[in-house]
């Protein structure tokens, strides 16, 4: 967005919603619905499969094909999915991260394509390409976990995609440094701000040591770095740690890289809301938590984001609807046509409590990012532990102060008396919901692209692919010669597969904890023990991630306090298939499984995990389950054999253990 001049009203930001769903269909037709009701940009959701380069027939896609945004295997479905929107004038975002080279050569393929269509110069539509792929794989491997490469070969995908993007597409984004995750993971406002700056560190030290921008391109690269944040409900606070991330980036900027031109240096950021701090307990006090947070990034005009995207108010429950989407959408509207909030200079210039607050923040991120840079960078740190264990021992303590009351959720753990809510009333259909038949569809059309197209022409394309990744040339050619070619996602990520190999990050649950005492933990503590002491062996318990779903919050939480609770815990991180789990449950000979589900794929996978175990001759071992699990879904898993069913609702972690203990007495028939 333009910055106007100091004496004009402030330009409102882009206006996103992040949507996406079933199909490249049903998704075209929502973004132009979105448009027609005034939103200014197009945010992009992808479904799992896509994020993380397989195609909709493998293993791990089963679940979770178009449930959590839209599956792209090829050309033919970027194709559709922007059928009837010229990308020459769209604003796109596509939180994409270790396949973004990938969307953005298929992207950028069909503003060529679209050019040609309308006989004009293509150079001139790509250099008019406006927009943002995240492209941030570090927090991946910290938070959101849809890495598929080392942080080597990652770092080097993402330095590749903006070399190409300065020269060829100069008005695009090429990377969203998203410290949004690491807040869901547990950052602490210092946190967010030094993790991310550490990243944005690593990106352009890589990008300055490539050979691929000058020393005077510096600057264009800097310019178009853009940063995607989170801002949760404590807004004051918010909003002075985004007065920080100001102020620090135009430092860095100007110290280590001698960026000269301020304008150059502006902190630009686009922001969603704490979707996971919404609630499911009383889920339309998410409504006034939206609009706070909102505040956090508006209110001060010198660190005001110039994006922004809202949660609904049922994200706590399942999939938003288009009407729930509208309702975000329209308080964007209102905050930004209806107030006068876009007429005023900055708020807070000269505010002793603000700047105190910014300094704080400020110190104590170049305390950490030092610390970072000590351990040898953020990709270092990442390989390490380092940030992953402070991240789940900051998201440890965050979860004590809920439990004790110190931190209050309204609705949840104070003042949770409530009438029946009639956005939730029977037969009102709170959430969207993806018909299991569009998995079928995607792979029969999977299947029919693969005839069709030239396999002779796709099998060379990946050749040269995988040659161009063992050189130190700039793979995003080969890439779009790979899109063009009609190559799959899950060809194009399987072949660098071959040559960089896969990752599995660290887990964090090593991390201290902060609930290690306390009268109810010390008595389900005995309970664990005697029971133990019982069977005659060590309570073991596995907690398992099946499918792709890779936010591991939860899981990493659930087997910490486990430990702390006296259970022998087996946690192998996220990405495993039922089969996966069943083996190593059998192998540890587990009292019990839980897994974690947020993808929406619990109707799939979990009962794939029961009738796995049974079929071992493990029947006997329980199985539960957590996650965004509705509740006819919930009763569904009853039937199917899942012995508990656990949601946000459910935020006393040690309550949990004390079940899972009367879980497991209850499967070995002990009174």
């Amino acid at each position: 967005m333009p910055y106007p001049a100091d004496n004009e009203r402030d330009r409102p930001w882009v206006m996103r919603t992040y949507a996406g769903h079933s199909s490249a269909t049903a998704s075209n037709e929502l973004y132009r619905r979105n448009l027609a009701k005034g939103q200014t940009g197009l945010s992009v959701a992808f479904d799992l499969p896509t994020q993380t380069g397989y195609d909709a027939d493998h293993p791990l896609s089963r679940g979770e094909v178009g449930k959590v945004g839209v599956p792209v295997s090829h050309i033919g479905d970027m194709r559709q999915l922007f059928d009837g929107i010229p990308l020459a004038e769209a604003n796109t975002s596509m939180t994409i991260n270790a396949p973004a080279m990938w969307l953005l050569a298929l992207y950028v393929t069909v503003a060529e394509e679209q050019a040609r269509e309308q006989g004009v110069n293509v150079d001139d539509v790509l250099a008019r390409l406006t927009g943002t792929t995240q492209n941030d794989v570090i927090k991946e491997y910290l938070s959101r976990g849809t890495y598929i490469f080392p942080p080597g070969p990652s770092l080097r995908l993402t330095t590749d995609v903006i070399a190409w993007t300065v020269h060829h597409a100069p008005k695009w984004n090429p990377i969203n440094i998203c410290s949004y995750h690491l807040q869901e993971a547990g950052a602490t406002p210092t946190q967010e701000v030094a993790y991310a700056m550490s990243t944005a560190i690593a990106v352009l030290d890589a990008v300055r040591d490539s050979g691929q921008v000058t020393e005077e391109d510096m600057a264009r690269v800097v310019s178009r770095i853009s940063f995607f944040v989170n801002a949760g409900v404590r807004f004051v606070e918010e909003m002075c740690k985004m007065r920080a991330f100001v102020q620090l980036w135009d430092e860095i900027t100007r110290d280590r890289y001698g960026v000269t031109d301020a304008k150059a240096r502006r902190f630009r950021y686009g922001v969603q809301v704490n979707s996971l701090g919404l609630t499911e307990a009383q889920p339309e006090n998410n409504v006034q938590r939206i609009v706070l947070e909102m505040l956090a990034v508006t209110l001060s005009r010198d660190a005001r984001a110039r994006a922004i995207q809202l949660p609904a108010w049922n994200e706590a429950l399942g999939l938003p609807r288009p009407w729930d989407q509208q309702w975000a959408l329209r308080m964007q509207q209102v905050l930004a046509f209806e107030t006068d909030l876009l007429e005023y200079g900055d708020l807070f210039e000269g505010s002793t409590v603000v700047e105190a607050r910014v300094n704080e923040i400020v110190e104590g991120a170049r305390a950490e990012i030092d610390r970072v840079q000590d351990l040898g960078g953020a990709v270092a740190a990442v390989e390490s532990g380092y940030m992953k264990s402070e991240l789940v021992s900051s998201l440890g303590e965050y979860r004590r102060k809920v439990e004790t009351g110190e931190r209050v959720l309204v609705g949840v753990n104070k003042f949770d008396t409530t009438e029946p809510s009639p956005l939730q009333a029977e037969g009102a259909q709170a959430i969207e919901t993806v018909d299991p038949e569009v998995e079928k569809q995607a792979v029969a059309a999977l299947e029919k692209w693969r005839a069709e197209r030239d396999n002779d022409a796709v099998a060379a394309a990946l050749d040269t692919l995988k040659t161009v990744a063992g050189t130190s040339e700039n793979l995003f050619e080969a890439t779009i010669a790979c899109a063009k070619a009609g190559v799959t996602t899950g060809e194009w990520a399987g072949a660098l597969r071959e040559v960089f190999g896969e990752y599995r990050a660290p887990t964090g649950v090593t991390a201290t904890s902060t609930s290690g005492s306390g009268d109810e933990l010390a008595r389900v503590r005995e309970r664990v023990t005697a029971t133990g002491d019982e069977l005659g062996e060590r309570l073991r318990m596995l907690v398992g991630k099946p499918g792709l779903d890779g936010h591991s919050n939860g899981a990493e939480q659930v087997a910490v306090r486990a430990r702390d609770a006296g259970f022998e815990v087996i946690y192998q991180g996220i990405r495993l298939t039922p089969q996966q789990i069943v083996a190593a449950a059998v192998q540890e000979g587990v009292h019990v499984v839980g897994l974690s589900v947020l993808s929406g794929s619990h109707l799939e996978v979990v009962p794939e995990v029961v009738d796995g175990l049974r079929a071992a001759g493990a029947g006997d071992v329980p199985v539960i389950v957590g996650g965004i699990i509705p509740s006819d879904d919930a009763a569904s898993l009853t039937e199917r054999g899942i012995a508990r069913v656990f949601t946000p609702k459910d935020y006393e972690l040690t309550e949990i253990m004390d079940e899972i203990v009367t879980v497991v007495r209850e499967a070995r028939g002990l009174s």
